[in-house]
């Protein structure tokens, strides 16, 4: 199947600041990709330039099979990290105003927005103000907002931030039912468990490049060599101090019942393995030494810092 969504060698400077270098990826139709990286790794400067919001120094955006284009915004659907609703507009004004920008004919856009009103209990809602609403109420609006109109593509950028675990719940379900039903979804966020449980592939950004890409299975898979949980107690040195040359701790040390702390670390070759053991043997009460499947958070983080 070809992809959706391709990002051809898409750089973009600010007066000085390189924001995105040479990035390429691609997107297949389907699936739900997670856009990944630090604060100010260039994540939505390349959102931007997908929407067209910005426009990038060089590199081509295709979309859909050809190079997009400024008609190709009514195929898409674009819910940002800040919210653009105005506080003194009724919230199903506010939901018919984003209809009517994406070229929906007025009696279609009530009837879809009051399936999605129905389908997310905000019905009661309709004729409150949006400054009437909590976050994760105007969120609610936002996203009806960003689908209504049935977008080929659909862009989330933290879109379960401020939501409490119910309704994140229901938003997730949500969002895997447009991606089953054809839809294509990018997700950006820092949340990883959340990467784990819905994205089918990610990109990660870092630095204004593109450092990994694939899917989220085969890239946990192939970093899952050498990640070891390690539980341990009286501990005479720091612990990356004792692995040094070895191996590299992953996250922070966590505190268990009766004194004992366990921490992930990376070793960085299978020639290592028995040395690792005989130094933390030697040097602590060393209770447990379990190899472990890395989660995205890991990878991530080991990503980032050069050691994956």
């Amino acid at each position: 199947m070809n992809p959706i969504l391709k990002i051809e060698n898409v750089s973009k400077t600010y007066t000085g600041h390189k924001a995105l270098d040479d990035v390429s990826l691609e997107i297949p139709q389907g699936s739900i990709y997670g856009l990944l990286g630090p604060n100010g790794a260039g994540k939505t400067t390349l959102i931007r330039v997908v929407n067209r919001i910005t426009i990038p120094d060089c590199g081509k955006v295709i979309f859909d099979g050809h190079e997009i284009t400024i008609d190709d915004i009514f195929s898409i659907g674009y819910m940002p990290e800040e919210r653009g609703l105005y506080k003194k507009m009724r919230v199903g004004d506010q939901a018919m105003f984003f209809a009517r920008l994406k070229g929906m004919e007025i009696t279609k856009a009530n009837k879809k927005l009051h399936e999605w009103f129905d389908r997310l209990e905000m019905s009661d809602w309709w004729g409150k103000k949006i400054e009437d609403l909590s976050k994760g109420m105007a969120q609610k609006v936002q996203f009806i907002c960003t689908v209504v109109h049935e977008p080929k593509l659909l862009i989330f950028d933290e879109p379960f931030s401020g939501f409490d675990p119910i309704n994140a719940d229901i938003l997730k379900r949500e969002i895997l039912g447009l991606r089953d039903r054809g839809a294509t979804v990018i997700f950006s966020t820092h949340n990883m468990e959340s990467v784990e449980e819905i994205c089918d592939d990610i990109t990660l950004i870092n630095k204004s490049h593109n450092i990994l890409s694939g899917s989220v299975d085969e890239i946990r898979r192939k970093a899952g060599g050498n990640t070891f949980l390690v539980t341990y107690k009286d501990l005479e040195q720091p612990l990356d101090e004792l692995l040094s040359g070895k191996a590299e701790c992953i996250g922070l040390p966590e505190g268990i019942i009766g004194g004992y702390t366990q921490q992930k670390v990376h070793i960085q070759s299978d020639d290592y393995v028995r040395d690792v053991i005989a130094l933390l043997n030697g040097s602590s009460r060393l209770r447990s030494f379990q190899e472990v499947i890395p989660s995205m958070n890991d990878i991530f983080i080991r990503a980032v810092n050069g050691t994956l």
